[in-house]
């Protein structure tokens, strides 16, 4: 075992002589050492329930034969970083995380990993880490929060808090009804509701193979939950009997299924840049053209809130992703029978799956032959851009508009607060990217702002920094080249008009390239520059949306 570096032979006394410091009997010495690294956080209500899954987990870990170890892990709540410098630090989160599961367990030569994860960059985190250790590993993502429900209205917490706002700012609720709905949009611990980043993440965890049937939609206050935590605890044990290994399972077969789900249910945009970077990890040669070749033959079976009322919950009833997975397979080739972490292949999935074909639209009649993802190409985006078609009416499909230009995100906000964003413009934030920002901040308080106000139809925000999952609206982000490092969108001026085509695939700037060359002459980016700490180092090293912001 990789553990007998630090356990056995004569010149590790020093080493026994800690363990035993820590408790460890003699008995467990010959059992695998199997690390918990779990992202519990008071702070983070996505992970404020993983103490009792950690003890689910343990108890599956010594009920196989193996020897548990809690460590912890750092976690950041998108939400509670939302709208402030804070959301800098989310992103970078990402790696951050790798660095500290991929060191933990290198330094203590530990055998083998459960994940305890949830929200937002914790579960690629995690993954990316699997990948760089390359021992056995499975995954546990705590769950979804259940809705929230205030005088017979259904609340999530997009709609119930952020989206709330902008109705209050034109008078539509009271203070009060506000403040009520806050109260209630979160009844529960958990992942927010629909299928925004953390849960997008998870439903793709359990889709590449690395968690148990029925995971990522388990709510985080069930006793399924509970017990698919025993099971993965339980699991791990024979996982690393059996030396099935990380690489073994994430493939670009199981990636390559991960983006057909992913389109198939309009997860968040945000996906594309984990993705990107978990199969950089593996030494997968994934790129947006697979995206973009996927969209053209994957329609969208789901909608999930914020595009839709469904939730989480909704889709657990539904049958989960195992039901999702029986109604895609067979009916596209491009879905293949890769297997997962406990050496069930996608096809036993399948044929022991249930689906509800209201909830989980049939392939050959789905909601919408668009997928729910997509990359956009043009002179303002030449390395792409990525808009969630699912979260996007279709009589906004095709959107021409004036450019009100925004070097931040408070500056669009003050400007979308006070009116001066009106019908028929599009909200251009820029200097937000992964080098610009740095950090690529989410951009869900305008977006949800916009559409309280009821201008999610009738403007468009585009941007080099990225949304959360939770927002709806034409939005387009990762816009790539950034402004910081002399990408087209640094040379937008106010009342430029803007040409958003989904339709096609499209987005350009409609001014002539004599002026365009002008413009480039004169054009000096910049970075808001941060000379100390974490974001400094991660700005030097970011890479670009398109190849996933992976710092390196």
């Amino acid at each position: 075992m990789r553990s007998d570096a630090i356990k056995k032979g004569i010149e590790h006394a020093g080493h026994r002589a800690l363990l035993y410091a820590g408790g460890i009997s003699d008995k467990n010495l010959d059992k695998p050492f199997i690390g918990i690294a779990s992202s519990f956080s008071d702070l983070v209500p996505g992970h404020n329930g993983m103490r009792d899954l950690e003890r689910q987990i343990e108890k599956g870990i010594h009920s196989n034969g193996g020897q548990a170890f809690i460590f912890g892990v750092p976690a950041v709540c998108d939400g509670i970083a939302m709208g402030h410098c804070g959301m800098r630090y989310s992103l970078p989160s990402r790696d951050l995380i790798a660095d500290c599961v991929e060191t933990v367990a290198s330094a203590h030569q530990l055998d083998g990993l459960v994940l305890l994860s949830n929200c937002d960059k914790i579960t690629p985190g995690m993954l990316i880490a699997a990948l760089r250790l390359n021992i056995p590993c499975i995954v546990v993502t705590a769950g979804p929060s259940l809705e929230g429900h205030c005088k017979g209205q259904t609340l999530t917490f997009i709609r119930g808090s952020s989206e709330a706002v902008g109705k209050y700012r034109i008078g539509e609720i009271t203070k009060e009804k506000l403040c009520e709905m806050e109260h209630y949009a979160c009844p529960t611990i958990g992942s927010c509701q629909g299928l925004y980043t953390a849960n997008t993440l998870a439903c793709l965890t359990e889709v590449m193979g690395m968690s148990l049937p029925g995971c990522a939609s388990a709510s985080a206050v069930s006793s399924k939950k509970r017990r698919i935590a025993f099971e993965s605890g339980y699991a791990i044990c024979d996982i690393i009997k059996n030396n099935i290994l990380p690489k073994d399972v994430i493939t670009y077969e199981s990636i390559r299924n991960a983006i057909v789900v992913d389109l198939a249910m309009g997860g968040s945009t945000n996906s594309i840049l984990h993705l990107l970077a978990i199969t950089n990890s593996a030494g997968i040669d994934l790129t947006l053209n697979d995206f973009e070749e996927l969209s053209n033959k994957i329609p969208q079976i789901i909608k999930l809130d914020p595009s839709s009322t469904l939730t989480m919950t909704d889709l657990d009833n539904a049958g989960g992703i195992p039901g999702v997975l029986k109604t895609i397979y067979g009916n596209t080739s491009e879905l293949k029978n890769t297997k997962n972490v406990i050496n069930l292949t996608l096809e036993d999935i399948v044929n022991s799956a249930w689906a509800d074909n209201e909830v989980i639209k049939p392939f050959n009649n789905p909601i919408t032959n668009n997928p729910g993802l997509a990359i956009l190409h043009g002179n303002l985006a030449p390395d792409g851009a990525v808009v969630k078609i699912s979260g996007v009416d279709k009589d906004v499909f095709e959107f021409t508009g004036s450019a009100k230009v925004y070097n931040h995100e408070e500056d669009a906000m003050r400007a979308i607060e006070n009116d001066i964003v009106k019908e028929g413009d599009v909200v251009v934030i820029r200097y937000e990217g992964p080098k610009g920002g740095p950090g690529m901040r989410e951009m869900l308080a305008p977006t949800s702002l916009l559409v309280g106000k009821g201008l999610g139809k009738k403007c468009a925000l585009i941007t080099d920094g990225r949304f959360s999952g939770g927002t709806r609206g034409l939005c387009i982000g990762h816009i790539c080249p950034e402004a910081s490092i002399g990408g087209p969108i640094g040379l937008i001026q106010d009342g430029d008009r803007i040409e958003i085509n989904i339709n096609k695939r499209t987005i350009n700037l409609l001014v002539d390239e004599d002026e365009l060359n002008k413009r480039k002459q004169d054009f000096k980016p910049y970075q808001n520059e941060v000379n100390k700490g974490y974001l400094s180092k991660y700005q030097r090293n970011v890479s670009q949306a398109n190849f996933g912001a992976i710092a390196q």
